[in-house]
């Protein structure tokens, strides 16, 4: 809930472009509180199973939703993994936009759909950095935290550097286009951009261009 809450807050905020998510301690998470999951689970209310079949779908889509604020914010989220990620941690970085970890990171899931997903599902084994690299579940591997940090935040200032028109509806026609067929991707990004291109944000950064400013020097307004 309070991931949701914080989401919710980031999505309305305009003085915030870009959201860099990182573990505080030496793991990047251990997976769902089994304490809470216990207490959020068990003891479903309900005078019988068809009841407490539906109060607990209700429940199932409520923790589904802790992921779902990450795609449904507008602005770029970067996950920053260090050391262990296990179980639901796994389906909070695959919400992020953009993934990094350091060397010593490790993927570790229950469940899964298909192909080394299922494997990894199967067997709870590891999945090291340069795997997670190789099989494109991270983007860039860092050799330790602080670098990691470094870089994600690093990536994060660029992207709040540009126009929060272009970065905020390239993610919109990004997860509208996963899944669908390419003429209805690009029908939907004609839409959006009959109203976006528009905007007096292309006019600044060719002006800005033709000075040779740099992105970070354009006054864009908030979105």
């Amino acid at each position: 809930r309070e991931l949701q809450e914080c989401f919710q807050d980031v999505s309305r905020d305009p003085s915030c472009r870009a959201v860099v998510i990182s573990g505080a301690g030496d793991a990047f998470t251990s997976g769902i509180d089994l304490a809470d999951l216990g207490e959020a689970f068990l003891g479903i209310p309900g005078e019988d199973v068809a009841r407490r079949a539906w109060n607990l779908r209700q429940k199932i889509l409520e923790f589904q939703e802790s992921f779902n604020v990450l795609e449904k914010c507008p602005k770029p989220v970067i996950a920053a993994v260090h050391g262990p990620c296990i179980g639901a941690g796994v389906d909070l970085i695959s919400a992020c936009d953009i993934r990094f970890c350091s060397q010593d990171a490790s993927f570790q899931v229950k469940v899964g759909h298909e192909g080394l997903v299922n494997e990894l599902a199967f067997t709870a084994r590891k999945m090291l950095a340069p795997e997670a690299l190789s099989c494109g579940l991270v983007s860039r591997v860092l050799p330790d935290k602080p670098t990691l940090l470094e870089v994600a935040l690093g990536v994060a200032v660029a992207i709040a550097a540009r126009s929060p028109v272009a970065v905020q509806g390239t993610k919109v026609n990004l997860v509208y286009s996963r899944g669908r067929p390419v003429a209805e991707g690009l029908n939907h990004m004609a839409t959006w951009n009959m109203a976006m291109l528009q905007t007096e944000d292309i006019v600044k950064s060719v002006q800005a261009a033709l000075e040779k400013k740099r992105p970070e020097d354009i006054p864009f307004a908030k979105l």
